[in-house]
């Protein structure tokens, strides 16, 4: 599997930029792999997919408005916005999605509602935020003619199973383990024209996600490496370090689910010195303990590309390596 793996990288490498995906191609695009931590490197949680017609974005961190203008891709011309838990983290990137994404510019200029698929409590957030910025709406309505259609929100609170099934996209949430007093969380699998990508959201190690990720073409999953001193200094840590999955366990994940290519985003990476580059190498050496299948450390503006086989793309379109 890695050599088949390893030509297809090779040969996309001759590619500059490469090429945007066939209509019946699958396309994720990691819009941010970090955590609440502010590094410039890495901003929080957010994914794009594109299959078909359908742009979807699974979480809106810190800066995925920014990552999504960096691709060129207009704010308002994403068809669904999924959460999967509403940790702070996820979910601060809303507000500027929402209201950026109704502006009348070539980057915004969002004509329908805004389509929120979220755990308990996505709804009540929804109409809260409305009330924040009732300001901001009555003027921009009233000052530059906005209609009212596209800063409404059309959110749903969500359970686990299917939640969206359009244009033969379909979305299915499924519950995960991010703990006893954080429910529900969940991640998500997305399936189009034969192809699959799991999202595990933020878990402890859970056997549902690796079920769900069975022969998948890409599961995407968390992981947390914290320094064992730092947690002397700040106890908090450890109820974080037990929140989530150590590569050791998510090498288990790997190795039971057995996908085309597995690749970390949410890296939770917390030392006594704080760095802005999560180093790769601790983080590859102990999910090896335990998996030895096609493996990427994801940075943020990295891309995949599903056909019958998975491209794996570098921030700058150059093909990404896996790791050793």
């Amino acid at each position: 599997m890695r050599s088949l793996m390893g030509l297809v990288l090779a040969l996309a490498g001759a590619m500059v930029g490469f090429a945007p995906a066939n209509a019946a191609d699958l396309k994720v695009t990691l819009l941010g792999t970090g955590t609440p931590t502010p590094r410039l490197s890495s901003f929080s949680a957010s994914t794009l997919v594109e299959a078909g017609p359908e742009r979807l974005i699974f979480d809106l961190g810190r800066g995925s408005t920014i990552r999504l203008y960096q691709k060129k891709i207009p704010l308002g011309s994403i068809t669904a916005h999924f959460i999967t838990h509403l940790h702070s983290d996820h979910i601060v990137g809303l507000p500027d999605m929402w209201l950026s994404g109704w502006l009348g510019t070539p980057w915004g200029s969002r004509q329908s509602p805004m389509v929120i698929f979220g755990p308990k409590g996505t709804v009540a957030m929804t109409e809260n935020l409305t009330k924040a910025f009732s300001e901001d709406i009555r003027i921009r309505i009233a000052d530059e003619g906005y209609s009212p259609v596209g800063i409404a929100f059309a959110a749903t609170d969500i359970e686990s199973g299917l939640v969206y099934d359009h244009n033969g996209v379909k979305v299915t949430a499924i519950e995960v383990n991010h703990g006893e007093k954080i429910k529900p969380a969940l991640g998500y699998v997305v399936e189009f024209d034969g192809k699959k990508v799991v999202l595990s959201g933020d878990t402890k190690p859970d056997p549902r996600v690796a079920k769900a990720a069975e022969g998948a073409d890409l599961l995407i999953h968390e992981v947390a490496m914290i320094d064992p001193e730092l947690l002397k200094t700040f106890p908090s840590y450890r109820a974080i370090e037990d929140h989530h999955t150590s590569p050791e366990e998510a090498g288990r994940i790997f190795s039971e689910a057995k996908p085309k290519l597995a690749v970390y985003s949410h890296i939770v990476f917390a030392t006594v010195k704080p760095v802005q580059d999560v180093p790769e190498d601790v983080l590859v050496a102990r999910t090896r303990a335990n998996y030895q299948g096609p493996l990427i450390v994801g940075r943020d503006l990295m891309s995949f590309v599903i056909s019958d086989h998975v491209e794996a793309f570098a921030p700058d379109g150059t093909a990404a390596s896996l790791a050793p």
